[in-house]
């Protein structure tokens, strides 16, 4: 069986994969990106609700701030590839970009399979090798340095230099099923537990499963833990009930300041973030006023959405067919401080693989910071979420792979 040899071998076609092989191909290298699935940027497809939030539009010093584990290990990454980098890439490559709320950047198509395939053009344009093939091992020689990969059907390809960007555990489907820690692992690298973040939540509120389905925008969620009297998360935006508890872009981006045991946690939401108590209290008496022979079930239905209405009346303890003007101040008080606060408590995590990314990794001291080289074995190196490094919703962890991706692809067979 022929050995194929190669400059640089990059093992992933993600996001950091294809920024990375094309980035060194550019270079002049020979360059080949392995990938398991028959089309890469999979994952890429997925992101965003499939409109793909492809960076932030801010500046370096704030995506250092937004990587919640490690961000100081990125120095070098942002500094060489940074927001406006990742701009500058795709609208070269064709994708015109809008910056939405939050800073969020997305095509203005809303189709995330405009970056993938920018991304994979980009690769294609400077004549990276693109095989079909699942890496099972890197072997170094009796030196420790790097000289090739073996994969799972028994080919074999050399390289001077290989880079790991394999992803994490997160939404396995798309390919990313944790290859790249069992690989390093092998070559004495330290792995970071993974652990999901940015998941749905499980609550331990039954009632979630009556409400699955609805969505809810415009809604402010606090993440409030036992002992602290400022909120550790606090955001508007949209938010969606599912048969196990909650999910949608707020609870994701809650979710990543959680940890341990979730008990000591609670997410409050508040349904009328743009009304005061006292200007809810006017309005209910307005609407009460108004109609006052009416059932309150009824009513409610001004105020939210029709799925919500039961459960909502349980809570404030007030019978659906009792007429309006039966309603008493203090039930009315109730209601709104309901309306103000509808909480729910977490009881855990939805599975690794529901997550949008995994948190933990290859350990960052063993991965020098100005390379993404491995400070282990010689002609090794990583990008993209394989790294210990995450950040939390909006952008970051996409432009964490860019990044991570662009600096190895520099350095990669680079005489330092």
């Amino acid at each position: 069986m022929p050995i194929k040899e190669f400059d640089v071998i990059v093992i992933g076609g993600g996001a950091a994969g294809l920024m990375c092989a094309g980035t060194a191909a550019k270079r002049g290298l020979y360059t080949a990106l392995l990938e398991r699935n028959q089309r890469p940027a999979r994952k890429v497809l997925v992101t965003g609700k499939g409109r793909c939030n492809v960076t932030n539009n801010c500046e370096p010093q704030q995506l250092i701030q937004a990587a919640k584990t490690n961000g100081r290990f990125l120095y070098s990454a942002f500094s060489a590839f940074q927001s406006k980098d990742t701009m500058d890439f795709f609208e070269q490559q064709g994708v015109a970009l809008k910056t939405e709320r939050g800073n969020r950047v997305f095509p203005v198509s809303d189709k995330a399979m405009d970056i993938a395939d920018a991304l994979v053009g980009y690769a294609k344009h400077h004549r990276v090798n693109f095989v079909h093939a699942r890496c099972t091992e890197v072997c170094k020689d009796e030196n420790g340095q790097v000289f090739g990969v073996l994969c799972e059907d028994g080919e074999k390809y050399s390289a001077k230099a290989v880079v790991i960007a394999t992803g994490g555990k997160s939404y396995p489907l798309t390919g990313s099923t944790g290859d790249g820690y069992a690989i390093a692992a092998a070559l004495g690298h330290t792995i970071i537990k993974p652990v999901p973040s940015l998941v749905p939540i499980v609550t331990n509120e039954s009632w979630c499963n009556e409400l699955m389905g609805l969505s809810l925008r415009n809604v402010t969620l606090k993440l409030m833990e036992k002992g602290k009297n400022k909120p550790v998360f606090h955001e508007m935006g949209e938010m969606l009930f599912t048969h196990f508890g909650v999910s949608g872009p707020l609870v994701l981006s809650a979710s990543s300041h959680m940890s341990g045991d979730l008990s000591r946690y609670r997410l409050q939401i508040d349904l009328k973030p743009a009304l005061s108590q006292e200007q809810l209290d006017a309005r209910l008496l307005r609407d009460f006023e108004k109609y006052k022979n009416k059932n309150f079930g009824n009513v409610l239905g001004q105020l939210l959405p029709r799925k919500l209405i039961p459960v909502f009346a349980r809570l404030c303890n007030i019978p659906l067919d009792e007429k309006v003007n039966q309603i008493s101040r203090e039930q009315r008080k109730a209601m709104i401080s309901l309306l103000k606060c509808f909480s729910v408590t977490p009881k855990c995590f939805r599975p690794i693989d529901e997550a949008i990314i995994t948190s933990g990794g290859i350990k960052v001291g063993e991965i020098n910071p100005k390379t993404m080289e491995s400070k282990l074995v010689p002609g090794l190196y990583f990008a993209g979420e394989v790294i210990d490094v995450d950040a939390y919703t909006g952008g970051f962890n996409l432009q964490i792979a860019f990044s991570t991706g662009f600096l190895a692809g520099s350095h990669v067979c680079k005489q330092e």
